[in-house]
């Protein structure tokens, strides 16, 4: 069979089929939904900090507290919990025990994420998704407020995000699912969108280590010239 080869005489890697190509793409553009989506309402940290510390203020300074206050906080922390559910699930940043996970090959570790999204992650999220909709669609059909306080703020905006949280929660699952399918084919994880992560302690330590055999070869370096320097 012949070889192709480049320029300088190295063999050209094989191209990718299209399908492979396009199957990529789309897993990415998902992840980069999520990472939008996730980024959009991450500012919601913002609005919670500002209104808790205004509520604050106004209540211990101004001694003018609102009712609704602790509603609005309530809406603001579980809107940003449920919309950041896909995009953590697209850096793989849930918690899971991974005692043992870890040491496992890929190919095993994408048989048991496999098992446990068909077991518990499908049933779980489409459930969510479709009596979330229904949950919400009442809460609209009655302009539900909030009975915490007499003059509750409405709370079916914040029922809606139900729905919608699961919708991009359930395509994200879908995504890893093919990812684990891919890994069983390939017996490699597909590459993810990159974005900002947790400082890595083993790759920081190996950074450190490999510095400190620098400066200590460096060392040896120098006191081996000046020792021959004095020989001399």
């Amino acid at each position: 069979m012949a070889v192709a080869f480049s320029a300088p005489g190295r063999p050209v890697p094989p191209a990718v089929p299209t399908s492979e190509r396009s199957m990529q793409r789309f897993l990415l553009t998902v992840d980069k939904l999520s990472t939008l989506v996730g980024h959009a309402f991450s500012f919601l940290i913002v609005l919670l900090t500002l209104h808790v510390s205004w509520e604050v203020f106004s209540r211990y300074v101004l001694n003018n507290p609102r009712a609704w206050a602790f509603d609005g906080m309530i809406m603001l922390y579980g809107t940003l919990f449920m919309m950041a559910g896909a995009y953590t699930l697209s850096k793989n940043g849930h918690v899971r025990g991974d005692v043992l996970y870890g040491f496992f090959e890929p190919r095993t570790q994408a048989t048991i994420d496999l098992i446990l999204y068909f077991l518990f992650f499908i049933p779980g999220v489409f459930a969510l998704t479709y009596a979330g909709y229904f949950y919400a669609a009442e809460s609209w059909a009655i302009n539900e407020h909030s009975n915490i306080t007499a003059d509750g703020p409405p709370i079916y905006p914040f029922k809606t995000v139900i729905p919608i949280a699961g919708a991009f929660l359930l395509l994200q699952g879908i995504v890893e699912i093919i990812r684990c399918i891919i890994c069983l084919r390939d017996g490699a994880w597909p590459s993810r969108e990159e974005d900002v992560e947790e400082v890595d302690v083993d790759k920081l330590k190996a950074m450190v280590t490999h510095h400190e055999e620098d400066n200590a070869a460096r060392t040896t370096d120098q006191n081996k010239a000046l020792f021959l320097k004095n020989k001399q």
